[in-house]
């Protein structure tokens, strides 16, 4: 039984995951901020962090790209949630197939633990992540041979549809890939709950 939380920006919707996910204070969340370690932009990732502390979380973050592999296993096994931010989804994806990061987030989420993915934590769940090269500079990943993803759901996220500066990209996305993919656009007001079968977007 899967259950996903899948946003465009965090903060902006951390009410909606209040009522999604009861119960969070004291539990410990493994932050992943790897997909923002090659960009210049990154108010996000500690906009998220603030935002899952004021739900009382505690954060065990874990960048994997510098993490030995007993640590990335210990934290993502032991830990009660795991949590993607934004960044670059090329360069995550090349991290998280290089320590193998992959597999285990794979297994767990399929093992039932909550996975909450921002931005390109969003769009790392789908079969592929070839339609966002758009959005993303793919060159950031030189090292990434495919770009088969977790494969966690058979749709693909396409964040920030409507919000600077990604509308016009994300425009061009839908249009391009609408008629190849299930896409599912979402604003950085919105969220797409999964729980297990049941999926829907809710909106602040």
């Amino acid at each position: 039984m899967k259950k996903m939380f899948l946003v465009s920006s965090f903060k902006d919707v951390s009410s909606i995951f209040e009522k999604f996910e009861e119960n969070v204070k004291g539990k410990t969340v493994t932050f992943i901020p790897t997909a923002s370690n090659v960009e210049k932009v990154v108010f996000y990732v500690n906009a998220g962090r603030k935002e899952l502390e004021k739900l009382g979380m505690i954060i065990d973050e874990l960048d994997i790209s510098a993490a030995s592999p007993k640590d990335i296993k210990d934290k993502l096994i032991n830990n009660d949630y795991i949590y993607i931010t934004g960044g670059n989804t090329f360069f995550l994806l090349q991290e998280l197939k290089r320590t193998g990061t992959d597999q285990i987030i794979i297994e767990q989420v399929n093992n039932g633990k909550v996975y909450i993915g921002e931005s390109a934590g969003a769009i790392i769940t789908s079969q592929n992540i070839e339609y966002v090269k758009g959005m993303d500079n793919a060159k950031k990943a030189p090292n990434l041979e495919d770009y088969n993803a977790l494969n966690l759901l058979s749709f693909s996220t396409v964040p920030h549809c409507d919000d600077f500066p990604f509308k016009k990209v994300a425009e061009k996305i839908i249009a391009t890939y609408s008629d190849i993919l299930d896409l599912k656009p979402i604003n950085n007001k919105q969220a797409i709950l999964v729980d297990d079968k049941d999926i829907r977007i809710e909106t602040v």
